[in-house]
């Protein structure tokens, strides 16, 4: 005779106390903000890493029944609050999410590359993105407070995390996230992406072969890192590549590469190491290429050095309007190293030989312009050898030049 089947526990409780079980069920969709308070102060009571495995008993501690799907989504917002991004985590599942930026609580936006977009995503109050901000500073060993309300961090990840407090801010916290993806993209792949056509494709391609000196120019978020990354992929795998960085964003796929990353002072303002020293350190690591991700102060003076004593074929990025405005870009950052107007022509004019200059638009990021640097009468200046007008690739004056130099003359009326 089979045995039979044991009675559930709740076949033996009242209607009434089922009912009400079933109530406390919580849908994983919506998650209790005193669930996540106490669970979170549980957590934060003891030393130690914050693992999913320790905010999962949390959660089981708390007496919640929440149901298999719903102990996963507690824990997974949980751990993205004392580990992650918070309420923002979700957005950077989406690869195709290179910023975020919150202006107010219910106030978020995200960058695709076709353009800035609302998103659903919202905080609770004005004190949860002060919480969120203020531990994201801290994770990357910063202080945000009254006394330093603006404060840039890079975070293990690959989020660079910038960060305003109020009264700095006229309508509350203020936070931006930079995302670094970890894919790079090919040439092709660039090139089908609509950043540039197959004549630009073999002048960039040339230019690293031919070790021509470059900046890349254009606004943030225009897709300069983008094109450096890819373009230093390009280089030998014989060469060495020293990488220097204020945060760390370039990652090419090439088998010899050294980085170097700036650090900010501790508390007490001591132990900062800037870009001018690291351009000076890198060049006792016998770089076949230097490349400084971005130049924005007086270590143009280094590179530019650098570049004028036998360290071709290195560049890195520079914020211009456009390319022909670059120039006076790099006499500004010159003034700051204490070089004057004519010390950075002469330097400039023999240390680079190529500005190429990215757009975004709403129809993407594109490459506008490649110019070569010349030292001309009136001083120094980019002069336009291609040029992206209405979709299609015009002719500069500097195109006869550069195809030259690259041996492209068979090719010329490939355009």
């Amino acid at each position: 005779m089979s045995a039979r089947p044991p009675i559930p526990p709740s076949a033996l409780l009242p209607p009434s106390v089922v009912r009400r079980r079933q109530a406390r069920v919580l849908d994983p969709r919506v998650l209790d903000s005193r669930l996540l308070e106490t669970v979170r102060e549980s957590v934060m009571a003891d030393a130690g890493p914050v693992t999913p495995s320790r905010v999962a008993a949390a959660v089981q501690a708390t007496g919640k029944v929440l149901g298999t799907a719903g102990s996963l989504a507690a824990v997974e917002r949980i751990s993205a609050e004392l580990n992650g991004l918070g309420p923002l985590q979700e957005l950077t599942r989406d690869v195709s999410v290179t910023d975020i930026f919150v202006n107010a609580p219910d106030s978020v936006w995200v960058d695709r590359g076709q353009g800035i977009e609302r998103s659903a995503v919202s905080f609770t109050s004005e004190a949860q993105v002060r919480a969120l901000a203020s531990r994201l500073v801290a994770a990357g060993g910063r202080r945000l407070d009254d006394g330093s309300p603006c404060v840039d961090v890079r975070l293990v990840g690959g989020y660079r995390v910038h960060a305003v407090l109020p009264p700095i801010s006229t309508a509350g916290t203020l936070l931006s996230v930079r995302i670094r993806r970890e894919q790079v993209f090919t040439m092709d792949e660039l090139r089908s992406g609509g950043m540039f056509g197959r004549l630009v494709q073999d002048v960039l391609e040339r230019v690293v072969e031919y070790r021509l000196s470059f900046l890349i120019s254009g606004a943030t978020g225009s897709g300069k890192t983008t094109l450096l990354s890819t373009l230093l992929g390009l280089c030998s795998p014989a060469e060495r590549l020293v990488l220097i960085e204020d945060a760390s964003e370039l990652n090419p796929i090439h088998p010899h590469i050294v980085s170097l990353e700036s650090r900010h002072g501790n508390l007490e303002g001591g132990g900062a190491v800037d870009l001018n020293e690291l351009v000076r350190q890198a060049l006792r690591m016998r770089p076949d290429r230097l490349v400084v991700g971005e130049c924005r102060g007086a270590e143009v003076r280094e590179l530019l050095t650098a570049m004028n004593t036998g360290h071709t074929g290195g560049g890195g990025t520079i914020h211009a309007n456009t390319a022909t405005a670059v120039p006076a870009r790099l006499t500004a950052l010159g003034a700051l190293a204490g070089l004057g107007q004519d010390a950075v022509r002469l330097q400039a004019s023999s240390a680079l030989d190529v500005v190429i200059h990215v757009e975004r638009s709403a129809q993407g990021r594109h490459i506008a312009c490649i110019g070569l640097v010349d030292d001309g009468p009136g001083g120094l200046a980019v002069v336009p050898a291609l040029e992206s007008r209405s979709g299609a690739i015009t002719h500069g004056p500097a195109w006869a030049p550069l195809a030259a130099r690259l041996g492209l003359d068979s090719v010329e009326a490939a355009a």
